[in-house]
């Protein structure tokens, strides 16, 4: 697995990088991609990081797996690329941001320029096996993304958390809300969605007004 990670996150995360579950990871990865289709393409595991660097970070969501299909992975949770079916999901977030602060469906699925504006768009499991869902769980990416979330709550503030379901919750413990905004609601998911867990969260908007509060430039989801 090639390390395509930029400078501004590297140097924060390098003695992660030295670690042995690191180099184990690393190892598993490089393998999966060699003797099977695995997903996000190769040079894009990382795209997350590279598209929101550390100093212009202003949000994080929170997400679980890469999807899994031919196509749709680019790195970024929620996000597929250009001209790609949105997911259930995704469909349920651009709903609710229609809902919240009025703004049209998008066109286009890819959230990359919801990352170049300071979203960190993080799966816990940064990749997956083709048309198997969790296949590259437990294998220590979730350690990773662990420390990731740990660095951003010691070494920022005032940074809004976006924590959607259960999953994402949990993972979210260790934030510090007395220096950031914590966000909880269900996931977008249909199951979850259709339940009344999800729409009217007002994220987007909340999101905006304690950025706006905190003198940092709001969103333009």
């Amino acid at each position: 697995m090639k390390l395509i990670i930029a400078d501004s996150w590297k140097i924060r995360l390098n003695t992660e990088f030295e670690k042995p579950y690191f180099k184990e990871l690393t190892h598993f990865v490089a393998n999966e991609y060699e003797v099977n289709t695995c997903y996000p393409p190769e040079k894009q595991i990382f795209e997350a990081f590279n598209l929101c660097s550390f100093e212009d970070l202003k949000v994080v969501i929170i997400g679980q797996d890469p999807y899994h299909g031919e196509g749709q992975a680019n790195g970024l949770c929620f996000s597929v690329n250009n001209a790609i079916t949105h997911p259930p999901s995704l469909k349920n977030i651009f709903k609710e941001i229609k809902a919240d602060i009025k703004i049209p469906n998008p066109e286009s699925g890819n959230l990359e320029r919801w990352a170049k504006q300071g979203v960190l768009l993080l799966n816990a499991t940064l990749t997956v096996k083709a048309h198997e869902a969790g296949s590259h769980q437990k294998k220590g990416w979730e350690q990773f993304t662990d420390a990731v979330i740990s660095l951003i709550s010691e070494e920022k503030e005032n940074v809004v958390f976006l924590l959607w379901g259960g999953y994402a919750q949990k993972k979210g413990k260790k934030i510090d809300s007395k220096k950031h905004c914590v966000l909880t609601s269900g996931h977008p998911s249909p199951l979850s969605a259709n339940r009344g867990f999800w729409f009217g969260n007002n994220h987007f908007s909340t999101t905006n007004n304690y950025l706006k509060s905190k003198g940092i430039s709001t969103l333009e989801w």
